[in-house]
């Protein structure tokens, strides 16, 4: 039976784009095999915290809820070495460049590190951090969000004979940046403006309850 009909199976992943958002694409990574769970949280945000003035305001929000993700993916290598003639890159790094890769995402690069050293050592009284690179979170056309990595745990649990890793558990975490964060000048507001009117949309797509659902004939009784 043909299987040309069966639907493509699309990846979740990363896009790199430079500091700022400015300009193509500089890498994407796309996970190897989707996981099979995907945990998400918010924390509200109100107007006053805690305090008086939350009580005093209960339904204002001041911003977008903090949104926080986190998965657990898996990078294997071991198909790809039963043909090491079409995968020679595997048999020489193992899956070491795809953890690099993601390590990238929460570590300066050496440059921006010696960049850094040689202000301070010239005497620069203030000097800024670089900006990273504006990573977008993609899990459908659905779900695109600019993120920053908070979390990265590696478990490397298989290696070939010269001890290249080539099967590994990787844990992500990963902050949600909406417009409080990033301004709404910067690029990566405009994709979470478009994310939160993909989830708006989403939700009216849903027809609404009636009351004797919820076994009440009217409220406030």
């Amino acid at each position: 039976m043909s299987l040309s009909t069966s639907p493509k199976m699309i990846k979740g992943g990363l896009v790199i784009l430079p500091p700022g958002g400015n300009g193509a694409p500089t890498r994407t990574i796309a996970l190897q095999y989707n996981p099979d769970t995907l945990s998400r949280s918010y924390q509200v945000q109100g107007v006053g915290g805690d305090g008086g003035a939350e009580r005093a305001q209960p339904f204002r929000l001041k911003g977008p809820a903090i949104e926080t993700i986190k998965f657990d993916a898996e990078i294997d290598a071991t198909d790809r070495l039963e043909f090491p003639d079409q995968h020679v890159d595997v048999v020489e790094a193992g899956i070491a460049p795809q953890l690099a890769a993601l390590e990238a995402l929460v570590n300066p690069s050496a440059a921006e590190l010696r960049t850094l050293e040689s202000l301070a050592s010239s005497g620069v009284l203030e000097i800024l951090p670089p900006e990273a690179p504006l990573v977008l979170f993609v899990w459908s056309r659905n779900r695109v969000v600019p993120v920053r990595v908070t979390e990265l745990s590696i478990t490397e649990e298989a290696f070939d004979a010269v001890l290249n890793p080539i099967r590994a558990k990787v844990g992500l975490g990963l902050r949600v940046l909406s417009t409080d964060d990033l301004g709404f000048r910067h690029r990566g507001s405009a994709v979470f403006v478009s994310h939160l009117r993909k989830r708006e949309s989403l939700a009216a797509r849903l027809a609404s309850s009636t009351l004797s659902t919820l076994g009440l004939s009217s409220l406030g009784e």
